[in-house]
């Protein structure tokens, strides 16, 4: 089995909950691969330490987690997670391990960064649009490192389209507001409805009047790579 990744020397005592492992199929090709390329314990942690670095301050992070429950089982999709205020469940399926066997150890390690973040990150109380949610979980991917080989900063229509797409524009957000902008973005939404004000508040300009300099910065970028 590969190395873990190394951690910094000096981290902080971020809240690590119970974190339990169940797999529904040990004959499955996806169970042996996971095991094969994963330190399960390792990895959840990792992943927890992922939701907080990039979304908490150690004085900020929050502790009401208790438990995370990785499920591995057959079914067709990526991932998803659910549960309660204190105990999260994840469940990865065995069909999608197998299928990224080639590259099996970041690919899982990635999935788990989404899925953690999902446990932790603010919604604005149910009232954050899909794809912000989902961008916000692979923005902290994209920064952990986990980026998968088909993943490209895009234009298109919609800066809420979610995922890889939502993760860049997140993440020029923050590039071009200061490190502590999507921070703020998910601690807005602790306590307060989602509001598209909000993208004022914390980067100066309306979310569409970012859109447009994000894409045209993209369209910059590009023309110079040609």
């Amino acid at each position: 089995m590969p190395p873990p990744r190394k951690l910094p020397a000096i981290r902080p005592a971020w809240h690590i909950p119970n974190l339990l492992l169940r797999i529904e199929d040990l004959d499955h090709k996806g169970a042996t691969i996971f095991l094969e390329n994963t330190n399960p314990r390792e990895a959840l942690n990792i992943a927890v330490e992922a939701s907080y670095t990039w979304l908490y301050t150690p004085s900020t992070a929050p502790t009401h987690i208790k438990s995370i429950t990785l499920v591995l089982r057959s079914f067709e999709g990526i991932a998803y997670t659910f549960g309660t205020q204190t105990d999260k469940e994840i469940h990865f399926s065995l069909d999608y391990i197998a299928s990224s066997a080639s590259r099996a150890r970041d690919e899982i390690q990635g999935v788990l960064v989404h899925e953690v973040v999902h446990c932790y990150q603010y919604n604005g109380n149910d009232t954050c649009p899909g794809g912000l949610v989902e961008g916000i979980a692979d923005f902290v991917r994209l920064k952990a490192g986990y980026v998968p080989p088909h993943w490209r900063p895009g234009g298109g229509d919609r800066w809420d389209a979610g995922y890889d797409a939502t993760a860049y524009f997140l993440d020029w957000i923050e590039r071009r507001c200061g490190k502590d902008t999507i921070r703020n973005l998910n601690a807005h939404m602790r306590e307060s409805s989602y509001d598209e004000n909000i993208f004022t508040t914390i980067a100066g300009s309306s979310v569409d009047t970012l859109w447009d300099l994000y894409r045209e910065d993209l369209e910059k970028h590009n023309g110079r790579s040609k």
